[in-house]
């Protein structure tokens, strides 16, 4: 598949929730088995205009996350292909039994779209503000976790789910991303993108992370400092080889996410690793704290989750590397 990066990350002018909703639209016109799930969110994750063009295919649960989860199940085993939504803590920890039993264990066919992922929950507040949630879904086995990373990605992740089978979850924020892929590029299923080459260490980010890991590229560039960055946007199948490659190549790993760095990406990262190629590892990520109110961008300074943050694990890295 092609990958075209842009040449400069700014932020999209469509908001990630309407990519959603549009290639849904887009998909159910030749998809009839295609439907809707939603926990009074429709307004919240700009569906409406797929309420509208397909009222028969789209099922308002109600706040019952953990019965939409049984419901999008059961749907599954009459053919249909559907997509859930909630928030994403509502989306994990709160439907984790329904998802586990009803969905993975019955080998259903159900895409979980858990929005509002980490700092991005922003005024929505620590209740709704899930820093656990991939740890808690990494755990069922046979799922599948992407996080796209802009528009662009997310577009073509969804149309490869319209004919992939099984259990998907997919973390995603509702607003508009920074730009990191060209239209019309396309993705592997568990298969990380490299976006900078470099020799003195490799920096994996996924999410929100990834921008900032391309601001950290820049800036240890201009110290002379060779870093390459990898999206790995498939947390599970993680890329093995990608992180065992990485290692062998650059000697030392910086993992960087929207997520405590428990049981998220720098665990994956770590778990490949210690298996098979140790290096010095370094993780930014949410060091094991609770969400708070508060904008997307004072949050990712509260937590760590800035550029300036993966230069300063660059750096220690580096120093044990040696």
């Amino acid at each position: 598949m092609s990958v075209t990066l842009v040449k400069e990350n700014l932020r999209e002018k469509t908001e990630m929730r309407k990519a959603y909703c549009d290639t849904l639209i887009e998909l159910s016109k030749t998809n009839e088995n295609i439907v809707v799930l939603d926990s009074d969110l429709m307004s919240s994750m700009g569906m409406i205009p797929y309420q509208k063009a397909y009222p028969n295919r789209t099922f308002n649960c109600g706040v019952q996350e953990a019965n939409m989860m049984g419901v999008a199940a059961g749907l599954s085993v009459v053919g249909k292909i559907p997509y859930a939504h909630t928030f994403g803590p509502f989306a994990s920890r709160r439907s984790y039994d329904q998802i586990f039993i009803s969905g993975a264990y019955a080998k259903a066919n159900v895409r979980i779209v858990a929005s509002d992922p980490g700092v991005t929950a922003a005024y929505n507040g620590g209740t709704h503000m899930p820093f656990e949630d991939l740890g808690i879904i990494r755990c069922i086995p046979e799922m599948t976790i992407l996080e796209p990373t802009d528009a662009v990605m997310l577009k073509d992740l969804i149309r490869q789910t319209e004919t992939l089978y099984g259990m998907f979850f997919i973390r995603l924020m509702r607003k508009a991303a920074i730009q990191v892929y060209e239209e019309g590029s396309r993705f592997t299923v568990g298969k990380a993108e490299t976006l900078r080459e470099g020799s003195d260490l490799t920096i994996f980010a996924n999410g929100i992370l990834v921008p900032e890991a391309l601001k950290a590229h820049d800036t240890l560039k201009a110290q002379g400092i060779s870093a390459r960055v990898v999206n790995p946007f498939t947390l599970k199948p993680i890329d093995a080889e990608a992180i065992v490659k990485a290692a062998q190549e650059t000697g030392a790993v910086v993992t960087a996410e929207n997520h405590n760095v428990i049981n998220g990406l720098g665990s994956a990262v770590a778990e490949v690793l210690s298996e098979n190629f140790p290096v010095p590892l370094e993780r930014v990520g949410v060091k094991d704290l609770f969400g708070q109110v508060g904008a997307e961008e004072y949050l990712q300074k509260v937590y760590g989750l800035l550029a300036e943050d993966i230069v300063a694990k660059a750096h220690a890295v580096l120093k044990r590397k040696k």
